[in-house]
């Protein structure tokens, strides 16, 4: 079994680390810590928060998560998926309940590694993560409009349709230069990509847009002219100020908090593995990302997770360690600790354009289109967690996604769980059917596919009722039974029950291993006789002639 906690750390180095390897690690850790630097700034901003706090959750929890996580590659850092929460705690808490809501969430992110959850948390519907993540993306690009054409507004509000009234009514302070210094950062950030070069697009539009707005001195909001001179260096951490009084009020933004940065986490890990056709450690990775967001909570910075650009990026320039993940966050603290003085003159204007692009590339448009085409039941998923995402709340959105998702999933194992009366076996049956053809009198056959749960409580009722009254014994086939939970046991132990006043014995055909263990522990085995439990269909009709004498 796979252990609770094992960093990849651990092992990579005691599996021969080489010279070649630290070399591959050290390029692609420094190319990885100047493709963070822009995004690290635009994911704080767009937050709601200083820059400063994107550098320091990016310093700080891409260390922890390259250091103590489960994948050999993953680079963790502020992502897009956590602005539209981060916003909406901000609004509603404060800074200091943001903070505190981080570090609980990294708490019930290190219970669900100890837990062993990670396999459990992949298993999140698809249409529900392209339905939130769509919805993530449209208000991000809506609530860059704001910087991306220098916009005059009043503080803009987290609700999707109260944030558009503003917007629309100041689209008269439009400014010129602000609207074309974030088009020219959105051109250079989609055409440089196609020219396939290791410098990330996001900082050519970066590096050239301050300069535009420097050298011509054009009239746009930086950075320094909003938020001031950027902390040239870390500050030393302290335990969040716990407020027990409303704790309990944080528990539900902390557990969208640790629910999307698992799932976001993992599945960068999922695509990391393909890459690299490694195995990450899923309950190691989330225990890592549960300290880094811990401590990322300590040094005052946001929520941080897996993120699959970068890690993608660590890939392909070589990074193969750990180490790579760890040299990012070095080169990050770096840049912070020497350099930090200049992202001052970073127009707000090109982070904007930047983020829209990202958006763009978060919305997953072919996806969520592919699943409009599918079956309904994903398609009304997919809807419902996008229109409640943009309109009410993330936190609301993955709550009732999660909920309607799984009375979809049981309303279709219900519909596909069958139990039929079985008249006289033809000759085209499959050779396992191919049974004598004088059907036994008096001998109820049934036949019951699919997983005998709660959704099937009104089949069962059906069952008793079907039974006839001339019938001296009930064979009931169940070869196509998967499982029984503690409701199917139930009425199994009802349907029994009403056999034995009847004076009707019951002979069990083709049990599979996982139901027979079930019964057995029950006590039902013994108490219909494992005699009347039979491999196959033929030796059931047998037994069932027996017992009628």
């Amino acid at each position: 079994m796979e252990p609770i906690f094992l960093p990849k750390l651990i092992t990579t180095l005691k599996g021969g680390y080489t010279r070649s390897n630290f070399i591959n690690d050290i390029m692609a850790g420094l190319i990885v810590g100047v493709v963070a630097l822009p995004l690290a700034i635009a994911f704080a901003i767009a937050s709601g928060v200083s820059p400063d706090k994107g550098l320091i959750t990016a310093v700080v929890a891409g260390f922890i998560i390259s250091a103590l996580g489960g994948s050999r590659v993953q680079i963790g850092g502020p992502t897009g998926a956590f602005v539209v929460i981060v916003y909406a705690i901000l609004t509603k808490y404060g800074l200091e309940g943001l903070i505190m809501s981080t570090f609980l969430a990294g708490i019930i992110m290190v219970l669900f590694g100890v837990l062993r959850l990670g396999s459990v948390i992949r298993y999140i519907p698809y249409p529900l993560t392209v339905g939130f993540t769509a919805g993530i993306a449209l208000i991000i690009f809506v609530t860059q409009l704001k910087d991306l054409f220098g916009l005059t507004t009043a503080e803009l509000p987290s609700e999707f349709i109260p944030k558009m009234k503003i917007l629309f009514m100041s689209a008269g302070t439009f400014k010129w230069q602000a609207a074309l210094i974030g088009g020219v950062s959105i051109l250079i950030t989609i055409f440089w990509q196609k020219l396939k070069v290791k410098i990330p697009g996001s900082l050519i539009a970066l590096i050239v847009c301050t300069l535009l707005a420097y050298l011509f001195n054009m009239d746009v909001e930086t950075i320094g002219s909003r938020f001031g001179e950027i902390p040239s260096n870390m500050p030393w951490p302290s335990m969040p100020n716990f407020d027990f009084d409303n704790i309990l009020s944080y528990v539900s933004p902390a557990f969208t908090i640790a629910i999307l940065g698992s799932i976001e986490s993992l599945l960068s890990a999922v695509v990391a593995d393909g890459m690299i056709s490694g195995r990450h450690r899923s309950n190691t990775e989330l225990i890592g990302q549960g300290i880094a967001n811990m401590g990322s909570a300590l040094f005052g910075g946001i929520p941080a997770t897996g993120a699959i650009a970068r890690t993608a990026t660590n890939v392909r320039n070589g990074g193969r360690t750990p180490v790579a993940g760890i040299v990012h966050a070095c080169t990050l603290l770096a840049i912070m600790l020497f350099l930090g003085n200049l992202a001052k003159l970073i127009p707000l204007s090109c982070l904007a354009g930047i983020l829209v692009v990202i958006a763009y590339n978060m919305s997953e448009w072919r996806s969520f289109k592919a699943i409009l085409k599918g079956p309904r039941y994903d398609v009304l998923v997919l809807l419902t967690t996008f229109f409640i995402t943009v309109i009410i709340d993330l936190t609301v959105a993955i709550q009732i996604g999660m909920v309607m998702a799984a009375i979809l999933f049981m309303k279709r194992m219900a519909d596909i769980s069958k139990i039929k009366t079985i008249g006289a076996v033809t000759a085209g049956d499959t050779p396992e059917d191919a049974v004598m053809q004088e059907w036994p009198e008096e001998v109820d056959v049934f036949e019951i596919s699919g997983p005998l749960f709660f959704g099937m409580s009104n089949k069962f009722n059906d069952l008793q009722k079907s039974i006839s009254n001339h019938s001296k014994v009930v064979v009931l086939r169940m070869r196509n039974v998967p499982m029984i939970d503690a409701t199917g046991l139930y009425h199994f132990k009802t349907l029994l029950q009403g056999l034995e006043k009847g004076g009707k014995p019951i002979v069990l055909s083709g049990v599979s291993k996982e139901v027979f263990k079930v019964l057995e522990k029950e006590g039902i085995i013994k108490h219909i006789g494992s005699i009347n439990v039979c491999e196959n269909f033929d030796t059931a009709l047998d037994r069932a002639k027996q017992l009628k004498g």
